[in-house]
């Protein structure tokens, strides 16, 4: 998921323009100067959009890997929640109640949700964060980016990894009867879709219905959709290799179950990424460019579903072109390389010559824990914490590469639907 960068949508409509929905906002907070960042965040762009989601996915992949975080950054991320359950995206003031101007959503709330849940001692928390997550439960099961948006496969996704985390079963959460499950059932493609065949997008994930009420296939919401039918989150555990030698692993088969529509999404992604090992980004003008993030979490969608070939391909594919993207885009884009390579077993800390270990801990503050994976510890500090300043604003692909819940506040914040551009 992030993965499921929701959060990041809003910082690349920022950055790169596309639009106007930006100022949407009709009340937006005033963008904090770098003087004015905490000193326990995670990165040096402007957490105005993404300061929860990038704090939370920084700290769940140094947990995921064995490093404690400096418990000043873990105390900044439970602090920014709200007094109902919900998280925004930034507080600049934790001291102020948050009021209806406050601009809180799913996608940080659930991705705070799993990192605190996984490092352990905020029951407290957790519990308030994911009642609100229930008292904000669309009646189809689903949930949008903001409280009472349409359901999409992306937050739908984000929130079931938060409610495994929290020890919750998914499957028992309900809406006028309907599951998290049921709702995306109803976004996946099906099979017998007239005209859909394989390279239409049948078994795909649609992030949502179209203004026409049509299903379009996202690659974005592919991965989320079948990590989320899963019941699994950002962080997935390496396992066997579950797809058959014999059978037709690209196969489309009528999804009755969410464990189908999973294994369907996994042929679609299996078959967008067989070619060159990546996926392509879908942003206009940049039709040709590599995905990165997205196909970070297309690696976690293959390895939760066992399809762990193809996730080692793309995870060797990232090794050897994702660094630089990384090294511009911050502490969850190196996050989410944490997760694709402990998803399939790959060595974080030797990740084609980088240690995205070593690069994410210099984002933010000096972890607590030793590091023991030896080096040039001092070197890659500095030089991770300058690319870091710089790549704020090239950085745009991981607020891409979030791509999961992008096109979720871009339809929010424009007010309208989707075609989604991003992440």
């Amino acid at each position: 998921m992030n993965v499921r960068s929701s959060a990041a949508a809003l910082a690349a409509v920022a950055v790169i323009g596309a639009a106007a929905p930006a100022s949407a906002d009709p009340s937006p907070s005033p963008s904090p100067s770098r003087q004015a960042l905490p000193s326990a965040l995670y990165g040096q762009s402007d957490p105005q959009y993404d300061g929860v989601w990038r704090q939370s996915l920084a700290l769940l992949a140094q947990d995921t890997v064995g490093v404690e975080p400096p418990k000043a950054a873990v105390d900044w991320l439970a602090g920014q929640q709200c007094a109902d359950g919900s998280f925004a995206p930034f507080r600049a003031d934790p001291g102020t109640a948050c009021d209806a101007g406050t601009m809180v959503d799913t996608n940080q709330t659930a991705a705070a949700v799993q990192a605190l849940a996984a490092l352990g001692g905020h029951d407290a928390v957790t519990g308030k964060a994911v009642d609100w997550l229930k008292s904000v439960q669309n009646e189809d099961g689903g949930w949008g980016y903001t409280a009472g948006g349409a359901s999409d496969a992306n937050s739908t996704s984000v929130v079931v990894g938060a409610l495994a985390a929290a020890g919750e079963r998914p499957a028992g959460v309900v809406k006028d009867g309907k599951s998290p499950y049921d709702a995306l059932l109803t976004l996946a493609i099906p099979c017998d879709t007239e005209g859909a065949g394989k390279d239409d997008g049948a078994g795909a994930f649609a992030f949502q219905p179209d203004k026409k009420g049509e299903l379009i296939a996202d690659a974005d919401a592919t991965a989320a959709g079948v990590t989320g039918s899963l019941g699994a989150g950002f962080v997935v555990e390496p396992g066997a290799d579950k797809t058959s030698n014999e059978a037709d692993d690209t196969a489309c088969e009528e999804a009755g179950t969410p464990g189908q529509a999973a294994a369907n999404g996994a042929a679609r992604l299996t078959e967008a990424l067989a070619a060159d090992g990546h996926l392509v980004s879908s942003l206009p003008g940049a039709e040709d460019q590599p995905d990165y993030g997205n196909t970070a979490d297309a690696v976690v969608a293959l390895a939760a579903q066992g399809a762990t070939g193809p996730a080692a391909k793309s995870a060797a594919w990232l090794e050897e072109n994702a660094a630089d993207w990384a090294a511009g885009s911050g502490p969850a884009a190196y996050a989410q390389l944490i997760f694709a390579a402990h998803a399939t077993g790959t060595d974080p800390r030797a990740f084609g010559g980088t240690d995205l270990v070593k690069q994410l801990t210099a984002t933010g503050p000096a972890a607590q824990a030793a590091d023991t994976s030896g080096g040039q510890g001092e070197k890659d500090a500095k030089d991770a914490k300058g690319k870091d300043d710089s790549g704020s604003g090239s950085g745009v692909w991981w607020v891409l590469g979030a791509l999961l819940v992008a096109g979720a506040v871009v339809a929010f914040l424009a007010n309208g639907r989707k075609k989604r551009q991003q992440p």
